[in-house]
């Protein structure tokens, strides 16, 4: 069983290990792999967090491994999609700015403010990250842009409730899955506090 319960964050370091095969499969100009190691990648980012849940295996270190894979995955695809479809780029530069600083600016504010990536794992976070796969692969597969647009939009929300998790929690917690549950728990925090003194 406890081979059984590691299974998340095996994924987890399998996307780590994944990343080095999307920037090479980009350098190397091969759009076909790109595109299905990164189905893969994204994929196995759902089945790692649905696998935790289901066999009640969520733990610390499983949050950061996802953190840890998500921010190298999330580093190394637009530098391969930059070198694969140049034009994609420069047609779609403002989303893509848009969605680059909407996943930085509570990465960094997390940072700043805990000193360690933040691993919360909202539920706004988990639709942005389906809605910028699905919309990711229709872009650069399809040609399609309306699903990239639209997931663009989603990850503003989405950082926009993360940074004020960051601001509202009055200690690093992972696995906060939307600004009313860190509310809470900076209101128990609170309560605690006093009752103490």
């Amino acid at each position: 069983m406890d081979a059984v319960r590691r299974l998340p964050n095996l994924l987890s370091l399998l996307r780590l290990a994944a990343v080095p095969g999307l920037l090479g499969l980009g350098w190397l100009g091969l759009e076909a792999g790109f595109l299905v190691l990164l189905g893969c990648s994204l994929a196995s980012d759902v089945a790692d967090g649905w696998l935790a849940r289901r066999l009640r295996a969520a733990s610390t270190l499983g949050a950061r491994l996802d953190s840890w894979a998500d921010l190298a995955t999330y580093s190394a695809v637009p530098v391969a999609v930059l070198w694969l479809w140049p034009g994609v780029v420069r047609e779609e530069r403002v989303p893509i700015a848009i969605a680059l600083v909407a996943y930085a600016l509570p990465i960094a504010w997390g940072w700043i403010r805990f000193r360690r990536l933040t691993s919360y794992h909202t539920r706004g976070a988990k639709l942005a990250a389906v809605a910028m796969g699905l919309g990711l692969l229709a872009l650069l597969g399809l040609g399609v842009a309306t699903p990239f647009r639209v997931a663009c939009a989603l990850l503003v929300v989405e950082a926009i409730e993360e940074i004020a998790i960051t601001c509202v929690l009055p200690r690093w917690t992972a696995d906060v899955p939307s600004l009313a549950h860190a509310i809470a728990i900076g209101r128990a925090e609170r309560v605690r506090r006093s009752d103490r003194a």
